[in-house]
């Protein structure tokens, strides 16, 4: 049964944050479903047009009839969640912000923010005019070797930074198994706004538009390509983006191409390098030899702790990974490297 009624607490005495959820077709809303069984949520309602896939929802998490609307608008008449989290194409991220923003409901959305930056500048001015927050999320968010990476760059630890490069992808979201549900937007040029370019390509500029405290890049150059015409026929599936600021480069390498997946993080200082080469494995090395970095504890380890706290005004979520800020500029360089790729030369910002 649904833990609505009970009033629940996390771990430090706080309530559980209730949601409504827009869309089932993300295939990361699985992870909000194990969570909710984990007792660490309350699902307050399920905005979902497609039955056979709201169906198959309820099937497998065990989720009641009551709580399923066949829109958003219909759910938000009737529950008034704390916030809403978005599992829709991500070209309909605008959707869900133009119908919470007016009743004050703040949005959490799947990486990226949006598919262009019209999309972007029209959500923002919805979140500052009712005041509500618009984050964003991604997986590398909560890893700790990112977290730590970023203190130790903060406290000098490898100097002034002079380049990032990003790893990014897995064999193509065909091949591990994707919904047909995700795969039919996820793979479409307007409704996810690229192939690898856009799905992958926003994990380094979200980690460098971090690191580099929110700059926009001086230009973007991007090149992409279809190895495989036959499986994704309208989209990229492979891309490299240069990003080039003032006294650094930052290399983005996305791709739906990758022998295994990765999602890793190199930054080079002036005095050091690190690296990140998965959620917890961090690697420092000066001039000789790599040496294994002991990570501090995390401060957050998933979306929901994090959005509670904003919520609660326990942290401002200024120029962090979540932030709007931030995901602002993230759908800017993407929007720069798919006119590059496509025109075939640099763009400045």
């Amino acid at each position: 049964m649904l833990l609505a009624g009970l009033a629940p607490l996390l771990g430090s005495g706080q309530q559980l944050l209730k949601v409504g959820v827009a869309g089932l077709s993300h295939d990361h809303a699985y992870g909000l479903m194990h969570q909710y069984q984990q007792g660490k949520v309350i699902i307050a309602g399920i905005a979902e047009a497609d039955t056979a896939l709201a169906n198959r929802y309820k099937k497998r998490f065990h989720l009641p009839d009551s709580i399923f609307f066949p829109s958003l608008g219909a759910m938000l008449e009737k529950i008034k969640p704390d916030a809403v989290l978005a599992y829709n194409p991500i070209a309909e991220h605008i959707d869900v912000v133009e119908a919470c923003a007016p009743k004050g409901i703040s949005v959490m959305v799947e990486k990226p923010l949006a598919t262009t930056v019209a999309q972007a500048n029209r959500m923002a001015e919805l979140a500052r005019k009712h005041r509500i927050h618009l984050l964003t999320n991604y997986e590398t968010t909560w890893y700790p070797s990112n977290q730590h990476l970023y203190q130790m760059v903060q406290a000098n630890a490898i100097g002034p930074v002079r380049k990032m490069v990003v790893h990014d992808g897995h064999e193509g979201p065909k091949e591990i198994g994707c919904s047909q549900d995700f795969l039919r937007w996820l793979t479409d040029p307007v409704l996810n706004g690229g192939g690898a370019l856009t799905d992958f390509g926003c994990y380094g500029a979200n980690l460098m538009t971090w690191l580099m405290k929110g700059q926009a890049p001086v230009a973007v150059t991007a090149i992409t390509r279809r190895i495989k015409p036959d499986v994704y026929p309208k989209v990229d599936d492979d891309a490299t983006i240069v990003l080039e600021y003032p006294d650094a480069t930052g290399i983005i390498e996305a791709s739906w191409n990758w022998p295994f997946s990765i999602k890793d993080w190199e930054v080079f200082g002036k005095a050091g390098y690190l690296h990140a080469l998965d959620p917890n494995t961090l690697h420092q090395r000066e001039k000789k030899g790599y040496e294994p970095v002991k990570l501090s504890p995390p401060v957050y380890t998933d979306n929901l702790q994090y959005l509670a706290d904003v919520l609660r005004r326990k942290i401002q979520p200024d120029n962090d990974l979540s932030s709007l800020e931030n995901n602002v500029m993230v759908v800017r360089i993407l929007e720069a490297a798919r006119r590059s790729a496509r025109e075939g030369k640099r763009v400045k910002l």
